[in-house]
């Protein structure tokens, strides 16, 4: 068997006395699509901001690709293709879409941002940035600026950039958050997608998406893995639906 993309070993967090993650262990497979699910206060966003570098563990290991990464700052990951998502969408408003992915392709290839008037023509920048918009349903908004574009279209063009830097796992926190039932349903199809052409671990509130999309389930109570499987295994799970789920 394949050796998985990404191991989690122990992972540990504390915050004071509180446990955010507590000796984590999980495996993400290649070309996977892993959604981690759980209630307010499950570690779940900590645990992404664990994998993405931005916090670093008390105890524990990160692997990817077979190689220890626990103690690389973020930009290395990046390179080595971890990329994120986040909760709360960070743009530049007075920019076009296309700007923006443009961006992100240009800051991870180490460009400098000094000569942006001229990288606006440059085709190894806006050639691969199209590419993402295609990707995530928004070619035809390319040239329309971020502050006119509606909040679930805002989601779509975060996840376009971090697609423009080539990823082999994209780690998405919460993208659906504050979206009305048909920008759900774009960013559904959206995802529905791209699963199986990227490793994807997703974390999301929204469970009906969850079982839609996900391959596996990983359930986190109190910063814990309480369950971990295919969608029917985890609504088979009688810990899951006391904790989480319900029993209905």
């Amino acid at each position: 068997m394949a050796e998985p993309l990404l191991r989690i070993d122990g992972l540990t967090k504390r915050f004071g006395g509180v446990i955010a993650s507590d000796a984590i262990t999980l495996d993400i497979e290649r070309d996977e699509f892993h959604a981690v699910i759980g209630p307010n206060g499950a570690g779940k966003t900590t645990l992404i901001g664990l994998l993405a570098g931005e916090i670093a563990p008390q105890d524990g290991t990160i692997w990817f690709d077979g190689d220890d990464i626990t103690a690389l700052a973020v930009h290395r990951r990046s390179r080595l293709g971890l990329a994120r998502s986040f909760q709360i969408t960070s743009l530049f408003a007075d920019f076009t879409a296309l700007d923006n992915v443009a961006l992100a392709v240009q800051a991870h290839d180490g460009h400098s941002f000094r000569f942006w008037s001229n990288a606006r023509r440059e085709a190894a920048l806006r050639e691969p940035a199209q590419a993402a918009l295609s990707r995530v349903g928004l070619s035809h908004r390319a040239d329309v600026r971020v502050d006119r574009l509606s909040h679930g279209e805002q989601r779509q063009l975060e996840i376009a950039m971090a697609l423009a830097t080539k990823p082999r796992l994209l780690l998405l926190d919460e993208p659906m958050a504050g979206m009305g039932p048909d920008e759900s349903a774009r960013m559904l199809a959206m995802l529905r997608d791209i699963k199986g052409t990227i490793t994807l671990l997703l974390i999301e509130h929204d469970v009906e998406t969850v079982f839609a999309l996900a391959d596996r389930i990983t359930v986190l109570v109190y910063g814990r893995v309480i369950a971990s499987g295919d969608p029917a295994t985890i609504r088979a799970d009688a810990a899951v639906r006391e904790a989480y789920l319900g029993t209905s």
